[in-house]
């Protein structure tokens, strides 16, 4: 049965109203008038053959027709009035444009190209725990995600955008040359409601913070008046401070070996849910900008759900590697790597 979508008032603030009265401004009123008709009756069938995610992209570019692309098929460099460069926000709930995927605006064959593509991104045991994410925060995949094109794929750059609550993933065919996954993407959940419990039941990223807080039960005293933090860092706060930023919490250099090797234990359980070619890439930046030893990891006492010293909200950050776990009131997790420090950030919380 399919669950109703939960509340989430710091979620909820972002772009309900602007998906409704921005996007209007920045199509024409023939197109707006277009729209109230769905697009399947212009629109190309294509069959939804699987192959690697890149390469459907430009099979759904292919397949849209014109009032499709007049509404969601962007040139690279769109600069949205209000949310700057649209192809590179990532926000904790948004729509990147109006059409649902699922319903009528799309074709049968489009809506399996498009699932397709985001079963592409992940492992298959993640599909599964990403489809019980979407089921429990927005009442199933495909009802409330929306999807944009960057650039024209198979002549120059591309990017294909999934948004929605709690998902902004990316498909890009390396168009963005320095960064992993395309760009920022942000995951999120809230399996047992807005207000989670202290062990998080049912939701799928918690064993990422499990993981992390095995490191800091290794810590000794000194290195655990280091590691933990006072205050948590705004939600968004996900740009890079380059070579000469100063990361919060323990400087990995003052792990120990086996403190080191339960945070690699650590990266595996967070790079499990993409393909190998994302793996590969978020591993490539990290080693450019100097490693793990070049980042810092930091735990937060704010936001302690249950007081229990099970640590919620812990970041490991580097020159340009970040990753925000932020698990109070309940799961928002932030990525954003690269190997140049000087990429721009276009994150709203």
């Amino acid at each position: 049965m399919t669950q109703p979508q939960k509340s989430c008032p710091d979620c909820d603030n972002d772009f309900a109203e602007l998906s409704r009265r921005v996007f209007l401004k920045t199509t024409s009123a023939a197109a707006v008038a277009a729209s109230i008709l769905p697009n399947w009756a212009v629109a190309k069938d294509l069959p939804a053959e699987k192959g690697p995610p890149e390469t459907l992209v430009k099979k759904l570019y292919d397949s849209l027709g014109e009032k499709q692309r007049k509404e969601v098929a962007f040139d690279w460099d769109f600069v949205h009035p209000e949310m700057g460069l649209l192809r590179s926000r990532v926000s904790n709930n948004w729509h990147i444009t109006q059409p649902q995927i699922a319903g009528e605006y799309y074709t049968k064959d489009q809506q399996e190209l498009i699932r397709a593509i985001f079963e592409g991104v992940f492992t298959e045991e993640w599909v599964k725990k990403l489809d019980k994410q979407l089921t429990d925060d927005a009442g199933g995949y495909g009802k409330q995600q929306n999807i944009a094109l960057f650039g024209k794929p198979g002549d120059g750059k591309f990017e294909f955008v999934m948004t929605g609550r709690h998902l902004t993933m990316r498909v890009d065919g390396h168009s963005n040359e320095h960064a992993a996954f395309g760009g920022p993407i942000f995951h999120g959940h809230a399996a047992s409601g807005f207000n989670e419990k202290p062990d998080h039941p049912g939701n799928v990223f918690w064993p990422q913070a499990l993981a992390a807080n095995k490191i800091f039960e290794m810590l000794d005293g000194k290195q655990r008046k280091t590691a933990l933090v006072a205050r948590t860092p705004a939600e968004s706060a996900v740009g890079f401070r380059g070579e000469k930023g100063e990361f919060p919490g323990i400087a990995v250099t003052e792990l120990s070996s086996d403190q080191k090797e339960q945070l690699q234990k650590t990266m595996q359980l967070m790079l499990d849910p993409y393909r190998k070619v994302e793996r590969e890439d978020v591993l490539k930046c990290l080693k450019s900008q100097g490693g793990l030893d070049k980042c810092g990891l930091a735990f937060y006492s704010q936001g302690d759900l249950g007081d229990d010293g099970v640590w919620d909200n812990w970041r490991l950050e580097g020159p340009s590697f970040i990753w925000y776990f932020r698990g109070a009131p309940h799961v928002h997790l932030w990525i954003n790597i690269a190997d140049d420090a000087t990429l721009k950030t276009n994150a709203q919380g």
